[in-house]
């Protein structure tokens, strides 16, 4: 923990990435609030943690957001209405939250004397790319509402930047892996659910390329960004991401870890469906290992392993029907406006 960052606002908190997260923050010593609306259960946080604040609201809420803001030296901003299907829902309300929602976030947390605003932004912007290395000076090409307002926050916290004001934007892959707060709507994730539970992996398209990130790796980044020092963080952009591979080949690598892990499944099939979903990218994550010396450790095939152990130890009860898994289904269910 710097001397200069104490208490840390993590906005969606309690969310996929958020459940795995806060617990280091704590560990590592910092005081912790969550603002979080908590759409899928309120038990993935540890509870009465010491140095952990909980806040139950909308970051819609000006008034809420200055009141959260108080004596907080670092914001970690995920909240979001995450996914490309999930814009599927209500196009104005994923715009209120994802795009309309940020800029008073960013001006009151400089306001309340905020010292460093760390944005989670995607790697989907690129949308689609036939690059081999997709660099974070490549053209932002959304295809989908969601990637587009992530895309166009991040020139609104550029303007923000001050010498007291540390902004960095990180552009991660797709994440992978066990949470508290798990979801099965991403790839890998998707992928392992259904050879579990149903022996069968179904690969829509095949041919896409798709980067991933481990959640433990993720999670490590934010909480060091907190502790490094300004200077190469000032403004930058940075992928992170570790293994690219095509939406087919990630078939492949999870039925194998798969099978590796819970022999007793054997045989998974693999199946084909055509897709709509175009977007493919291969993402370079080459300048954050050169300008902050950060690189990721976990392999996809250990996500696969952490999923598969989290299924046979029965922390995943009802993957195929509980809503809490999927941010569709349960946005949905919140019949938020």
């Amino acid at each position: 923990m710097t001397q200069d960052i104490r208490t840390v606002l993590v906005t969606g908190g309690a969310g996929y990435v958020g459940a795995v997260l806060v617990p280091k923050l704590l560990a590592r010593g910092y005081r912790v609030k969550v603002l979080d609306l908590y759409l899928f259960g309120d038990d993935v946080l540890p509870k009465r943690a010491a140095g952990l604040e909980e806040i139950r609201g909308d970051i819609r809420n000006q008034e809420l957001l200055r009141a959260s803001l108080r004596d907080v030296d670092a914001v970690i901003h995920l909240a979001c209405i995450s996914n490309d299907p999930s814009f599927e829902l209500d196009p104005g309300l994923s715009k209120s939250i994802n795009y309309d929602a940020f800029e008073p976030l960013v001006a009151i947390a400089r306001s309340s004397g905020v010292r460093r605003f760390v944005y989670a932004s995607t790697s989907s912007v690129y949308g689609v790319s036939d690059q081999p290395d997709v660099t974070e000076e490549h053209p932002l090409v959304p295809l989908t509402d969601y990637n587009k307002y992530k895309g166009m926050c991040e020139p609104i916290l550029d303007r923000y930047r001050a010498p007291e004001f540390t902004t960095v934007t990180i552009r991660p892959a797709t994440v992978c892996g066990y949470s508290p707060r798990l979801r099965l709507d991403l790839t890998v994730n998707i992928l392992t659910s259904h050879a579990v539970s149903n022996r069968r992996i179904t690969i829509f398209g095949g041919a896409q390329k798709r980067p991933n990130i481990h959640i433990e790796d993720v999670t490590d980044l934010y909480v060091d960004l907190l502790a490094m020092p300004a200077d190469p963080l000032e403004g930058e952009i940075f992928n992170c991401g570790y293994q690219n591979h095509t939406v087919a080949e990630l078939g492949d690598v999870v039925r194998a870890s798969v099978l590796q892990e819970m022999p007793d499944l054997a045989p998974v099939e693999i199946v084909t469906s055509p897709s709509a979903d175009l977007r493919s990218y291969h993402i370079s994550s080459k300048k954050i290992e050169r300008v902050l010396g950060w690189k990721p450790k976990r392999t996809i095939e250990d996500a696969v392993v952490d999923l598969c152990r989290a299924f046979r130890a029965g922390k995943v009860p009802n993957p195929m029907s509980d809503i809490r898994y999927y941010n569709v289904k349960a946005v949905q269910a919140a019949k938020l406006t």
